[in-house]
């Protein structure tokens, strides 16, 4: 019989889950609320609840479930120690015990981005490159370092924090506490405060009108499609923060010499009006060697990446492929 793997996106706004098979493919999906103020303990039981809810519809049990989780955690134990967007912070709460006394499986955890980096490897651009650097890009900007097919992790699980690399000395204060991070000029909230700052100084006009007149609408999708419609100066602040996420991946190429270069994320939607400024700014940072055969794309997995990251999990824990710093 066919083993089943779960895989769970948690996330500050939903929870996202599949049933799916080692190879990747998908045998039921749902989503629901994270509703977060419920705290750890409520959270985890909508985890549970949701996962059983597949199990129903799908009349099969998972061997095992994997998780994608924002923040510091011990991934021996299996504990959250700091979930920085989550009431309460949910430090010391012991996730993998909580969920595997509800599902009867084997639960593992890991930082959202690893696992969705740990999903790209198995079912994405990781099938046809041993090496490649993922970045997305959101409200922060995260990262994972897939090195000779192995997923990056350091001693305590958070090496490939790429959106805390310094892109501009003395640069504006970032959520970590030190200057010019690459999360602090170039993410979501970066990219939309340099919309809201053009349409105050009478300079955006057409994002002023998608955006309604409501300064709170202003997203990055909207410049996106500001910038479509031609209107010059949003393009320009795009291009701005694709500069500094170019240094950025620059930095990565010199430093690894990866086969490619990842962008994820909300904001990576933009595509093409993104990449090839990226693409440009690597061609012209990186002088050590051609940078020609590092492709800069968007992942093979987007609606489901932090899903499947999870079963990616699940599925290389149960194999014994993949072992935690620390874990004897």
């Amino acid at each position: 019989m066919t083993e089943v793997f779960a895989g769970v996106d948690l996330g500050g706004t939903n929870i996202k889950a599949v049933l799916a098979t080692a190879d990747g493919e998908i045998l039921a999906s749902g989503a629901r609320e994270t509703a977060s103020h419920l705290g750890p303990t409520g959270v985890l039981d909508r985890v549970a609840d949701l996962a059983e809810d597949l199990i129903g519809t799908l009349g099969m049990r998972p061997v095992g479930l994997g998780m994608g989780v924002p923040g510091l955690l011990d991934l021996v134990r299996g504990v959250s120690l700091f979930l920085p967007n989550f009431p309460t912070q949910w430090r010391n709460v012991a996730v993998r015990r909580i969920l595997e006394d509800r599902l009867g499986c084997r639960v593992d955890i890991l930082n959202d981005v690893r696992t969705a980096a740990l999903g790209e490897l198995l079912f994405g651009y990781g099938r046809e490159v041993d090496s490649f650097v993922l970045f997305t890009i959101g409200t922060g900007i995260g990262g994972g370092i897939v090195i000779d097919r192995r997923l990056r992790l350091g001693p305590f699980g958070a090496a490939g924090e790429i959106g805390h690399q310094t892109v501009q000395p003395d640069g504006p204060l970032c959520g970590c506490g030190n200057r010019g991070c690459l999360e602090a000029v170039a993410s979501g909230p970066a990219l939309a405060a340099a919309g809201v700052r053009l349409i105050r100084n009478g300079l955006a006009p057409r994002l002023q009108e998608l955006a309604g007149g409501d300064l709170n609408q202003v997203t990055p999708e909207l410049m996106a499609c500001a910038a479509t419609d031609g209107e010059e100066t949003v393009r320009d602040e795009i291009h701005r923060a694709a500069e500094f996420l170019g240094i950025g991946a620059a930095n990565l190429v010199t430093a690894l010499h990866p086969d490619m270069v990842l962008f994820g994320g909300g904001v990576a939607k933009m595509g093409e009006l993104l990449l090839n400024r990226i693409r440009e700014v690597v061609r012209r940072r990186v002088r050590m060697f051609p940078p020609e055969g590092v492709r800069i794309e968007l992942p093979r997995l987007t609606e489901h990446a932090g899903t499947l990251g999870g079963v990616a999990l699940a599925v290389v824990r149960r194999r014994g492929e993949f072992h935690f710093p620390g874990e004897g």
